[in-house]
């Protein structure tokens, strides 16, 4: 693949659209592509990207990477240009939409907006869809548009100031949203300190281990292993 296009979206998440084989790549709503990259010593490391949209009219492949820290894949995202080569591999990962689930819940940081949205997008009338999102700036409370008939709620959490791995902003959003007594399924896109907290939470307020996907993009205070997950020791 190649880079389209590259442009800033909010203080900290920035669109790359990469061009060739998309759709091949892009594979369902909530994978991810693996990225092929060189840290400051030239060694070749691996960052994992959820592709938050596929244009097959255009044949490409829509990311959101977010660029609030430093590293490799941030490097990348500020510096990439159109017509760049690309080293893709995808599509990658294993949580994909709930098809029996009559409301979905979206629970994370900027992170994991681009597979929330991805994912709620294919959620089908009359279904319905709740984001509890955290955010640093005002800026970055991105929206996405969605099929009339589907109902949406959205709450976005500021952290003010809180330590990365505290999970108390999206605790205090969680306990804002009654469940309905319909079926439901939650997915935890984040920090991973904090994905195990709502992981918790949500299973003490009676969702089934089953009905809770749940995927740790970071860790604060280390950077991703060379093969683009959070170090987990």
């Amino acid at each position: 693949m190649f880079v389209a296009s590259s442009r800033e979206l909010s203080s900290c998440l920035r669109e790359i659209r990469l061009s060739g084989e998309a759709a091949l790549l892009g594979g369902v709503a909530g994978n991810d592509v693996m990225i092929r990259l060189f840290d400051e010593n030239g060694r070749a490391i691996r960052r994992r990207y959820s592709v938050r949209d596929v244009d097959e009219a255009s044949d490409e492949l829509v990311l959101w990477v977010t660029t609030d820290h430093d590293g490799p894949g941030v490097r990348w995202a500020l510096e990439a240009r159109a017509g760049e080569p690309v080293d893709v591999v995808g599509p990658r990962g294993k949580i994909c939409l709930d098809s029996v689930a009559d409301w979905h819940l979206f629970v994370g940081d900027v992170s994991g907006l681009a597979a929330f949205y991805r994912m709620a997008q294919r959620v089908e009338v009359p279904g319905r869809v709740i984001f509890i999102v955290e955010i640093d700036h005002p800026d970055d409370a991105l929206t996405a548009p969605f099929d009339e008939g589907l109902g949406v709620t959205g709450i976005f959490v500021s952290r003010d100031g809180r330590d990365l791995d505290d999970p108390a902003g999206l605790l205090s959003g969680l306990a804002t949203f009654a469940f309905p007594p319909d079926v439901g399924h939650a997915y935890l896109f984040g920090e991973f300190h904090v994905m195990r907290v709502l992981e918790s939470a949500l299973l003490d307020r009676g969702l089934s281990p089953e009905a809770i996907s749940h995927k740790s993009f970071w860790r604060a205070g280390r950077r991703n292993a060379d093969h683009g997950e959070p170090q987990k020791d």
